[in-house]
């Protein structure tokens, strides 16, 4: 069980939320009122002896009605910071840079809650119920019992998790209402995709084949390696001379199975063979023959009997996915456009980090 898949629950609850969202820049749109600017703001003012007091809280953004808070920020922040730390190191600029990307992402975030809020969305708790089932059968998990202590091995409660959960849906449903059914994929639209992607939709070129192997190995002495390409080459000549392909095969081929099937390869496609074998293969026309081939194991014969181009899948066979495609493409697009609406509707002031860490 992959454990971080706990924390996400299935793509089709997380779609696109707050997807491709955290470039936007937040800028002040309105100017909150005085009072609420004044909120809880710790002074870093000297405290008598000289020195300037140590920020550990402030007021780093208000939107609308509610504020965000530089531990708000912090407490975010964890997990990235951890991770590039892993990762390259972490230095100051670094974890400024972190941290104000957060802070766009909370700012959005408190958008998306009061919007939640202004809707009354709500969700059941049989949908919470159904989400965490859900996430059981996907990560194999068997109990309840065995999801909490998946969970706390992330440092997460169940509860913690429940809550996450809650938050998803109804950010799925805020999404679904402002967002999704506002989007239309028309037929027009899918076939252009796949006329664009054909080769994306085209079954890969198929080959059938036969080989006459010739044994050497790394460990063969000089002698042993010439004797085996003068008998190669005598097989060769007789190859294409006419003689069954498949005969000589049984006869003198040392690929234990070409006593039963005349050195038949099957039906294979690219990326399938041995880089030397296919790119002989690649070389051939139907009913050709190869010259020898060496490999580190030994020399080959190779006769291509028969290649199939591959051809395109119908468009129908197809179209589900195509529509899903750029349905999710459009949907994110329409959801930054909407956030970005959302933005200029609001009273958001962001202040500068740079005094506070």
């Amino acid at each position: 069980m992959n454990q971080n898949n706990l924390l996400v629950i299935a793509a089709s609850l997380t779609l696109i939320l707050l997807a491709g969202c955290a470039g936007n820049q937040a800028a002040v749109t309105k100017q909150p009122a005085e009072a609420t600017l004044k909120a809880d703001k710790l002074s870093a003012a000297s405290d008598g002896s000289g020195k300037p007091k140590v920020i550990t809280n402030a007021i780093v953004a208000v939107v609308n009605d509610d504020i965000i808070t530089l531990n708000n920020v912090n407490r975010e922040a964890q997990s990235a910071f951890a991770e590039t730390e892993k990762k390259s190191g972490l230095n100051e600029s670094e974890k400024i840079q972190i941290r104000r990307t957060v802070l766009d992402r909370l700012v959005e975030k408190k958008l998306t809650d009061q919007k939640i809020k202004e809707l009354n969305i709500k969700v059941s708790e049989e949908e919470i119920r159904q989400a965490i089932d859900d996430v059981r059968k996907q990560n194999h998990i068997n109990s309840q019992e065995a999801l909490i202590a998946a969970l706390a091995a992330q440092d997460l409660s169940f509860e913690q998790y429940r809550s996450q959960l809650k938050e998803q849906i109804e950010k799925l449903k805020l999404v679904s209402m402002e967002v999704r059914a506002k989007v239309h994929v028309g037929e027009g639209e899918m076939r252009d995709y796949y006329a664009a992607n054909m080769a994306k939709y085209s079954e890969d070129e198929s080959f059938r084949a036969r080989h006459i192997f010739f044994k050497t190995g790394e460990k063969a002495t000089s002698e042993q390696i010439i004797r085996a390409k003068v008998t190669a080459l005598a097989v060769l000549a007789n190859a294409r001379e006419g003689k069954d392909f498949a005969e000589l095969a049984k006869n003198y081929s040392e690929d234990p199975a070409a006593r039963k099937d005349g050195g038949d390869l099957g039906t294979f496609k690219k990326g399938d063979m041995q880089p030397d074998l296919e790119k002989a293969i690649l070389s051939l026309k139907p009913g050709e023959i190869s010259g020898l081939v060496s490999t580190t194991i030994g020399y080959h014969i190779i006769k291509l009997e028969s290649r199939s181009v591959g051809t395109a899948k119908p468009f129908e066979s197809v179209k589900g996915e195509i529509e899903e495609i750029i349905y999710r493409k459009k949907s994110e697009e329409r959801f930054s456009q909407w956030v970005k609406e959302l933005r200029g509707k609001a009273t958001i002031e962001v202040r500068s980090l740079d005094g506070l860490l």
